[in-house]
């Protein structure tokens, strides 16, 4: 995602994933279903991105994979967005709308689970801190 190019932005219902996220990797995501996604996500990058999710109103700071997530040699590409807030309950089947604001590293295959984790605590630490900068504000205008 270079500088110039606008935003991209996916909606749609959250779906169950793979069930590692929350369970695994500490991480628990909100999955975009496939026929919701289609084709939008050929012509980006596979990577992880930082951004904001609008779920039930109230909008969110995301850091979201896309991609095969080659440590576990998925055959399909995903949306997995994880919302760096604590929900009580799933939200399985609701709508969400999310704005893709900044690239932070391209998706890898990691040698060990816990160098994994560990890249993924800090995708976490990355997105937040990149969404306490003003600069992004304006892109949450993209979920109303």
């Amino acid at each position: 995602m270079r500088p110039h190019d606008p935003p991209l932005v996916l909606e749609g219902r959250v779906a169950k994933g793979f069930g590692r996220g929350g369970k695994l990797l500490n991480c628990p995501t909100a999955n975009l279903r496939d026929e919701d996604v289609g084709d939008q996500l050929d012509p980006h990058e596979t990577g992880v991105y930082f951004g904001w999710i609008e779920l039930n109103g109230n909008i969110y700071k995301m850091a979201t994979s896309i991609g095969w997530n080659p440590f576990f040699k998925n055959d399909k590409k995903t949306v997995e967005a994880h919302i760096l807030h604590e929900f009580d309950a799933d939200f399985y089947g609701e709508r969400v709308k999310m704005v893709l604001c900044g690239y932070i590293r391209p998706e890898l295959d990691f040698p060990t689970m816990e160098s994994l984790i560990e890249a993924i605590e800090n995708d976490k630490v990355v997105s937040n801190l990149a969404l306490d900068l003003p600069k992004y504000d304006h892109f949450k205008s993209y979920l109303k």
